[in-house]
């Protein structure tokens, strides 16, 4: 791959400690005013600034005027002379495999908005690779966009559409998938191709805490982590994200049973009641697995995308009126978010019970972040059961609408499948953690 981007965005002139043109990618050392800064160039929103990545992961921004610039070793993709309208070119090697890069937007993709100071989500997935150098040499990459929104955007509609994209770059010859997605609600994404794709190959979801003009981005390390994953030999949907708030390793969690655990962190994303499928260093690109999990070529390529998309999800808390039930009215599925092993208040059941004489299918979670419901054990539970509650073992709640959404739509035994395992999101039973002091976060 050769980037060779505009001079307001890569290419940079040196004109003082040098005698060559700079490439993204490359290490240099620049100084000025007596301070001495050593890192990879990134790519530059202004001509006057010169971005480098600090060893330690953050970037830094530094005035050009004055400043010794020098190429301390020049990128793997460094070929100069490259006409500076182009901006990048991906050469073929056989000798790599080929990761199709779908785009849905995100911060991963994105910049600031220099009008309102908010971050937009602008960039193709073209635009990433140029923004990424350090991909550069790993595999051949196909790029596509499906959308281009934010995350808190997304819908099912745009589901359908991914499941799509993702089972055609397979079904061309793609050796992997990464798919660059807003972190709000990659949860629910990663869940919903889980259910819709079986895939012979890995499917790597990933994303950015941080859009790429903060010194803190954590979008190179989770995008060459994502595209090393999507060489390896797990056919599963997976969450790629930093594993600490360190640039050291990123995570591999089941795309069913991760979920977003803070607000801003790098180290957002957690596997739930569970250690994350694997990790991936980042100094050396090493994939190690850890959990058992589904190996590449042992499923034949197959998509069901169907999805009943008229499926509420509710969480009961105390003091909340059966009231707010009517929501559901009429629609094809509830999921519920009870306390402990499946309950709500008592005088729910009987609105529950009408709901599902109407034709909805309910179906019981627990808001707990571990272990799974049992509707056996105390009396409102039982009563919950008599009136047709479907229990979803330990599945998540927001995987459980997702999966209910599928299934309506593709199952014909409803409550067979929210109590089966289809992708990886319920177990058969459950371990006591042996700590959830850190907030249920298993790296």
């Amino acid at each position: 791959m050769r980037f060779s981007a505009r001079s307001a965005e890569g290419r940079i002139e040196v004109r003082e400690g040098g005698s060559r043109d700079m490439n993204p990618g490359d290490r240099v050392r620049l100084t000025r005013e007596g301070r001495t800064h050593e890192g990879v160039l990134m790519p530059a929103t202004t001509a006057e600034r010169a971005v480098l990545k600090l060893d330690g992961g953050y970037n830094v921004g530094i005035d050009r005027e004055g400043a010794e610039l020098e190429v301390v070793e020049a990128s793997v993709h460094d070929v100069g002379g490259a006409d500076a309208s182009e901006s990048s070119e991906v050469a073929f090697d056989e000798g790599l495999p080929t990761i199709a890069l779908v785009s849905t937007g995100g911060t991963i993709a994105s910049t600031v908005d220099y009008r309102t100071g908010a971050v937009t989500a602008r960039f193709d997935a073209e635009d990433v690779l140029q923004a990424v150098p350090d991909l550069a040499g790993r595999a051949n990459y196909r790029g596509r966009v499906v959308a281009n929104i934010l995350s808190e955007n997304m819908t099912p509609g745009v589901w359908q559409e991914l499941a799509q994209a993702v089972h055609e770059e397979i079904e061309a010859g793609a050796d992997g998938v990464v798919v660059m997605h807003g972190t709000d609600t990659m949860q629910f994404s990663a869940s919903a191709l889980a259910f819709m794709l079986d895939t012979p190959v890995p499917v790597v979801f990933t994303g950015s805490q941080r859009s790429a003009d903060r010194p803190s981005s954590d979008n190179v390390m989770n995008a060459v982590c994502a595209v090393e994953a999507a060489k390896s030999d797990c056919a599963e949907v997976m969450v790629c994200m930093h594993a600490s708030d360190s640039d050291d390793r990123c995570a591999l969690h089941q795309g069913t049973r991760v979920r977003k655990n803070h607000t801003s962190r790098r180290d957002a994303f957690a596997t739930v009641d569970g250690t994350p499928l694997g990790h991936v260093d980042y100094e050396d690109g090493e994939v190690k697995f850890h959990e058992e999990h589904r190996e590449r070529d042992a499923a034949d390529l197959t998509i069901e995308s169907g999805l009943e998309t008229d499926v509420e999800l509710v969480k009961f808390t105390p003091g909340t009126s059966e009231r707010f039930l009517d929501v559901a009215e009429g629609s094809a599925g509830l999921v519920l978010e009870g306390t402990g092993l499946g309950h709500v208040h008592t005088d729910w059941i009987p609105r529950i019970e009408e709901l599902i004489d109407e034709g909805t299918t309910v179906v019981m979670t627990s808001q707990c972040l571990s272990g799974r419901v049992c509707d056996r054990v105390y009396d409102t539970g039982r009563d919950l059961l008599d009136v047709g509650v479907i229990e979803a073992e330990d599945t998540l709640p927001g995987t459980a609408k997702v999966k209910l959404m599928w299934a309506l739509a593709n199952e014909d035994d409803i409550a067979g499948a929210m109590g089966t395992s289809l992708a990886g999101e319920c177990t058969e039973r459950s371990v006591p953690a042996e700590s959830l002091v850190d907030g249920g976060r298993a790296q």
